[in-house]
């Protein structure tokens, strides 16, 4: 039976770009289901085009329930086609575990191939948000409290940053060419070691479709200013993995908000450690749940301009 669409249909047909903006799946994941594991079937313009229908829109939404409940990709087609069997069934979660202790290991041992290997597979077959949540973000907690104060552990950091800001650059700078929302300057505050959350804020927020700037090293407060008129920025986003100084929380921060004609958002551990010496400032505080920190930030902008959920 041919999936080919009609001359003409009475039902709303979306193209791919359109579903993922509204699913917030991007294109790639959404061929791979399709092919791979056949969780959804679009139809087809007679050039080849992928047009999805609203019940389409509504499956892909149930896949992600059963994904972010963590089943693994190759279970939901039976629980989609056969759910009053499976509605009380025990939900598997082995396969973000087996996920975790794989990339822990690659990380442990500089496995970098291995890391390729799950770093594509997770992207190709999850939903960014979900590769972040139960992935990336609790591997880079777990091993900073192994880093921490501890002698010969700088390797596994700088490794582990190399790659991820290779993969991420290409990603971001693919994803520039035409994004429509607001502008953002991603860093690290000086503090920090490293900057292993600053690349995962700016993935996630590349995903919801901002058009993100990352910056290898962090920029001292005095340029902000600058790179905010320069840049043309909406916004300008500090993460940090460490509780950062009393003196920059306390004092620079407050001071660099009111100079700033722009917001000034707070996001990761910091932002959760410092709170109560914020309170009352003009910097927003994210919180250090990378998906939910953009949940908050969005609101903040209110310019208007369409972004992924």
């Amino acid at each position: 039976m041919s999936n080919t669409v009609p001359p003409t249909t009475d039902a709303p047909l979306y193209p791919i770009r359109e579903v993922s903006r509204l699913t917030g799946v991007n294109s790639v994941t959404l061929r791979a289901w399709e092919r791979r594991y056949g969780l959804i079937k679009p139809r087809r313009t007679p050039k080849g085009h992928r047009l999805y229908a609203r019940s389409d829109i509504e499956r892909i939404e149930r896949i992600l329930q059963w994904l972010n409940r963590g089943v693994p990709v190759s279970q939901v087609l039976d629980l989609l086609d056969q759910p009053e069997r499976h509605q009380s069934s025990e939900i598997c979660t082995g396969d973000w575990s087996s996920l975790y202790r794989q990339a822990l290991m690659a990380v442990d041992t500089l496995d970098l191939n291995h890391l390729e290997r799950l770093y594509l597979q997770t992207l190709a077959l999850y939903p960014v948000t979900a590769c972040i949540s139960e992935l990336w973000q609790p591997l880079i907690i777990q091993l900073e409290e192994q880093w921490d104060g501890q002698p010969g552990t700088s390797l596994q950091r700088r490794c582990l940053e190399s790659f991820f800001r290779t993969r991420l650059g290409i990603r971001l700078y693919h994803a520039s060419q035409t994004c429509q929302g607001p502008t953002l300057l991603v860093d690290t505050l000086p503090g920090d070691e490293g900057t292993l959350w600053t690349m995962m804020l700016a993935l996630a927020a590349s995903d919801r479709g901002y058009c993100v700037h990352l910056l290898d090293a962090p920029l001292p407060f005095s340029d902000l200013p600058l790179a905010r008129q320069r840049l043309q920025l909406d916004a300008i986003v500090l993460s940090s993995g460490q509780a950062e100084s009393a003196d920059m929380i306390r004092r620079q921060l407050p001071r660099l908000a009111e100079q700033l004609d722009t917001p000034l958002a707070l996001c990761g551990p910091v932002a959760r450690i410092r709170a109560p010496d914020l309170k009352g400032s003009n910097v927003i505080l994210l919180g250090d749940n990378i998906p939910q920190a953009l949940d908050r930030l969005r609101p903040v902008l209110g310019n208007g301009v369409p972004l992924a959920p």
